[in-house]
């Protein structure tokens, strides 16, 4: 089952594709093997599209997984990260003077690279916790395996150095356990499996190690690119789906939001204001979601709202109903999230 922003608008770059391509073919599957099993058009692939749906890529995933025979596909396609893989943003990390500074870019510009889901780091004492919230919850393993496959080579190439094995804990299941020693060759530790988050923890002290060879001078030109960068995809979302989600923020705390009440105050009808949000890519309850989503992630910051009063103004009738969705888009409770 697919997480509810399973959804059209969301994108991965071209070059990110580039490794679950290379992955793919090290193990005799051929770009146009897996567009065919996915159902995309020929020559979808190959040559490198600049950009591909997000959930195509997900598919991808798992359907080259099956189709190489691989049960870890999705750490082998993290293995074949590389520098290009991470567009503008790997090249602003490669300028960063230290780990610290890497984590902080890599919150702000991951956009810029995929929609598949978002980083966040907090510091608790002496160890520091990065955590990945996929937008398509653990059913998708192979998805997780290879972003912090990817993670740890790319973190190894920026120091120079084979990095100590973080503590790693993942919502999935890990797959069939007497395969599950893959993880310990690639990732240099067993992870914790059926987790609540996503998360590595390590050192807070190595957010201060240095990048060796970075070029810091280069920093200033190239975060103002990748800012440029970030305004025109903002300046690019479709305007019928910026105009619901505005409107439906504005209504949220009003009670039950539906798709009649939003095309009234639109002046469009609900079947006009259907057709618009598809010929965008998008239904009234993925933005729906999406709105209740990104709005809790800001309520559950204010620690004067309790998660009763957060239910209410995003117009849940019952706490429950809201943490069964908040589990649904983050993969992990609210409480979880919020003392995460």
């Amino acid at each position: 089952m697919t997480s509810p922003l399973f959804d059209h608008a969301k994108r991965v770059a071209g070059s990110y594709l580039q490794p679950l391509l290379e992955a793919a073919a090290l193990r005799g599957v051929t770009a146009q093997a897996l567009e065919q099993a996915a159902g995309l058009p020929p020559g979808a692939l190959e040559p490198l599209p600049e950009s591909l749906p997000a959930d195509d890529y997900v598919l991808l995933l798992d359907i080259g997984a099956e189709l190489a025979n691989d049960p870890h596909f999705g750490l082998h396609v993290g293995q074949c990260v590389k520098l290009g893989t991470y567009t503008v943003y790997g090249l602003i990390l490669l300028s960063c003077r230290d780990f610290g500074q890497v984590f902080e870019q890599t919150m702000r510009y991951e956009q810029l690279a995929h929609d598949l889901g978002r980083s966040a780091i907090t510091i608790d004492d002496d160890i520091a916790h990065y955590t990945w919230h996929s937008n398509y919850g653990s059913a998708h393993r192979h998805l997780a395996d290879s972003v912090f496959a990817g993670i740890r080579v790319f973190s190894n190439w920026l120091a120079g150095i084979t990095l100590p094995a973080n503590q790693l804990t993942l919502t999935h299941d890990g797959g069939p356990p007497e395969l599950r020693e893959e993880y310990v060759k690639v990732l240099g530790d067993m992870p914790l499996f059926n987790a609540e988050a996503n998360v590595a923890s390590i050192n807070a002290m190595m957010l201060s190690w240095p990048v060796p060879n970075a070029d810091v001078s280069l920093y200033p030109v190239l975060q103002q690119h990748a800012e440029h960068l970030l305004q025109q995809r903002a300046n690019n979302a479709p305007a019928i789906t910026q105009q619901v989600h505005d409107a439906i923020v504005a209504s949220l705390s009003g009670g039950q939001v539906r798709l009649a009440t939003i095309a009234e105050v639109l002046k469009l009808s609900p079947r006009t204001l259907q057709r618009k949000l598809s010929d965008a890519g998008a239904t009234f309850q993925q933005v729906l979601d999406q709105a209740r989503f990104a709005l809790a992630k800001e309520y559950l910051k204010r620690q004067e709202l309790n998660l009763v009063d957060i239910a209410f103004l995003l117009g849940y009738q019952e706490q429950s109903a809201f943490n069964h969705a908040f589990k649904e888009w983050a993969g992990i409770n609210p409480g979880a999230w919020r003392s995460g």
